[in-house]
């Protein structure tokens, strides 16, 4: 089972802070990463669950990004315990039979569910030190390093870019500011 996805899911709900305020942003958070069944159940009770949820899990990767790893996994292993996985064998949109995660119950549990699985799964596998907040300023996106040589900072391209010419606009500066003028 590839659990990168549903990590992928814990990275889009950090990072939409704003959009998951409303019944109809997490609609359309759950319609964009193909969970469309779910967006037609979803209630109010969902949404706050999931505006809790992407508190605790903005704090995963608080922690992972000062690199305190004791605290990533302390803080995944207890949403672990609030947050029972019960795998589902599932066959849907002409793909073969393959694993799900708790298709059934409140949409806000299947989101939690998936969403902090996903996180263990990439800490197990590749390490607490492949989650990471952007370091681009002011961004504060949560995103996943999944580069071979674990080199990523920014949460985007457009984050890269940005940080990478404000470098160069300060270094192209610091000469003239140093000589008094």
């Amino acid at each position: 089972m590839d659990l990168t996805s549903y990590a992928e899911l814990a990275v889009l709900l950090v990072n939409r802070r704003d959009d998951l305020k409303t019944l109809d942003g997490l609609r359309a958070l759950l319609a964009e990463t193909g969970r469309t069944e779910a967006a037609g159940r979803v209630t109010r009770r969902d949404l706050d669950h999931v505006i809790e949820l992407r508190d605790e899990l903005t704090e995963v990767f608080e922690s992972a990004a000062e690199g305190d790893e004791e605290d990533v996994v302390q803080r995944l292993n207890g949403l672990l315990v609030r947050h029972p996985v019960h795998p589902q064998i599932a066959g849907h949109d002409g793909q073969p039979w393959h694993m799900h995660l708790t298709e059934g119950g409140r949409v806000g549990d299947t989101v939690a569910v998936g969403s902090v699985m996903g996180l263990a799964g990439v800490v197990t596998g590749l390490g607490a030190d492949r989650l990471g907040i952007c370091q681009a300023a002011p961004c504060r996106n949560a995103y996943l390093d999944t580069s071979s040589n674990r080199s990523r900072r920014y949460c985007s391209e457009r984050c890269a870019s940005r940080a990478n010419v404000a470098a160069y606009r300060a270094r192209k500066r610091g000469p003239k500011a140093s000589d008094g003028q």
